[in-house]
């Protein structure tokens, strides 16, 4: 690598807060006689449930209810794995007339709590449903099952030259449609937007059953409500998408990141804006990392990236990555910024680094990445996706760490660890607050509703990008407005008046 050198506590608005338990008391269990009708859409092997009719042991239902973090745990004791839409569509037929209620789930990768079931609600997995349908090379237009990896489509589309225009650390086994109903945001947004622009069409099935077909390939129809997004971000609240047509860009030509370390935190806006104004339409990401993270990923083999005597007191840095289609001309622009910086009057960075291959570039990437399992590896961890204005990323982060430390909860007994890592580019925070002896409602006191009031605070949103699930439905007012729920409420009741597709997520 070419190597490169030279708080205040908010007052809060005051609000409302609980975090109940939702009552399905409108809602059936699954019975033996639900099991054999089930039966009669799917395949033996496409059930799973631990009612004596089928007796699947109880740990092979385990990935189903249990979330990748362990934090929520599911009551679900059937579990189905249809492979087509038209099963989908019989079973939440059968399910709405007999008032079953339904979590749809993808990879499971999700971190609201938003694919677990509460009580007794049955899983409809759709792992199983993992063809792609059709891809254009011309104009870009792949078409999908919902369950189809995003990894895989990535390699599916690669000898083609084109990528997705999503990518996310848990690529590997989420799945495409539990990132649209989840609106996933992810490292590429910044150059090629959200999946509300990226999306052509979906197949849904609506929760009695109909399927609504608005698969379009079409890059342009005005042609009535574009009722497609209101399933991006549903969160399956408002029906089961089955089926996906998603634009994907063409893969770029040419592609460099640096690596910077920053003398202190004030330095990160400046930076970002002269960064954006001297790579202009190249630049593709601009991800941040506190000391505390970066720290972190070295304890756990992740680079290092720049040795100790650069790093110094550095306070946080800084990946840039660029996407163009000439070399030259992205290392030129690359260079010429890279001068800039070491030439200024203040300078804005103390060291960095440029990668000068491949193996160089994902090793780059890989600290960035690999930041969601190290936490993992510390402890159990309380994980807050929020949007606030860039300038206040650090006193969000300050600001929950002295709480803890004022509750005398912060030490190798209970919190050890508060860090904040994220997207620049669309001001998206990835707060973590690390257990490091495991979840305790004493911690979950004291971090809620105190977050989400430091966010409210400064005019932001409680969820950036992970969706709301179980986990912040309390929380939505922080970040709606009364009648911005009531509306969502009434479509709720338009769609689903039933309440039995994903009941207790999303709304309060």
């Amino acid at each position: 690598m070419l190597r490169l050198r030279h708080s205040i506590r908010p007052a809060f608005r005051s609000r409302r807060w609980a975090h109940n338990i939702p009552a399905f008391s409108h809602l059936n269990s699954v019975s033996e006689e639900d099991l054999a009708h089930f039966s009669s859409i799917l395949a033996p092997t496409s059930i799973l449930s631990t009612l004596p009719s089928i007796s699947t042991p109880a740990d092979d239902l385990a990935p189903y209810n249990v979330d990748w973090m362990g934090k929520y745990h599911g009551q679900a004791n059937s579990v189905l794995r249809p492979r087509t839409t038209q099963q989908v569509s019989e079973i939440v037929k059968y399910c709405a007339q007999r008032k079953i209620g339904i979590v749809p789930q993808g990879g499971n990768t999700g971190l609201v709590g938003g694919s677990i079931s509460l009580q007794k609600e049955i899983v409809l997995s759709l792992g199983a449903m993992n063809n792609v349908r059709s891809f254009d090379p011309v104009s870009g237009i792949l078409v999908a099952d919902a369950g189809c990896i995003l990894q895989s489509l990535s390699e599916y589309i690669a000898p083609h030259n084109h990528i997705m225009p999503l990518d996310l650390g848990a690529k590997g086994s989420c799945q495409i449609g539990g990132n649209i109903s989840t609106n996933a945001g992810g490292l590429r947004l910044l150059r090629y937007g959200s999946l509300h622009g990226t999306v052509l069409g979906l197949e849904v099935v609506l929760p009695d059953g109909t399927i609504l077909d608005q698969l379009s390939t079409l890059r342009k129809d005005n042609t009535g409500y574009d009722l497609k997004q209101l399933f991006i971000g549903g969160e399956g609240t408002l029906g089961i998408v089955t089926g996906v047509s998603i634009l994907t860009p063409p893969a770029p030509q040419a592609t460099n990141n640096i690596f910077l370390a920053l003398p202190r935190f004030d330095n990160v806006l400046p930076l970002f804006q002269t960064v954006k104004r001297q790579l202009g339409e190249i630049m593709s990401a601009f991800e941040y990392i506190d000391r505390t993270a970066y720290d972190m990923a070295l304890q756990h083999g992740l680079g290092p990236l720049l040795s100790a005597d650069e790093v110094g007191d550095s306070q946080c840095f800084v990946l840039v990555e660029t996407s163009g289609g000439n070399q030259d001309h992205d290392l030129e622009k690359l260079n010429n910024l890279l001068e800039n910086l070491l030439t200024a009057d203040e300078l804005l960075i103390n060291t960095g680094v440029l990668s000068q291959s491949p193996t160089q570039f994902n090793s780059i990437w890989a600290l960035r990445e690999g930041l969601t399992e190290c936490v993992q590896k510390e402890g159990k961890p309380y994980k807050y996706d929020v949007s606030v204005p860039l300038a206040d990323f650090q006193q969000v982060v300050n600001a929950v760490r002295e709480r803890m430390i004022s509750k005398g909860l912060y030490g190798d007994h209970a919190i050890s660890k508060v860090m904040g890592y994220g997207h620049v580019g669309d001001g998206n925070l990835h707060l973590n607050v690390i257990a490091k002896h495991g979840y305790r409602p004493e911690l979950e006191a004291a971090l809620e509703p105190f977050i989400y009031e430091i966010v409210a605070d400064r005019k932001g949103s409680v969820s950036a990008e992970h969706g709301i699930g179980s986990m912040k439905r309390d929380a939505l007012h922080y970040s709606k407005s009364d009648v911005s729920i009531d509306w969502m409420r009434k479509i709720k009741q338009v769609f689903d008046p039933l309440n039995i597709m994903n009941p207790g997520k999303v709304l309060p």
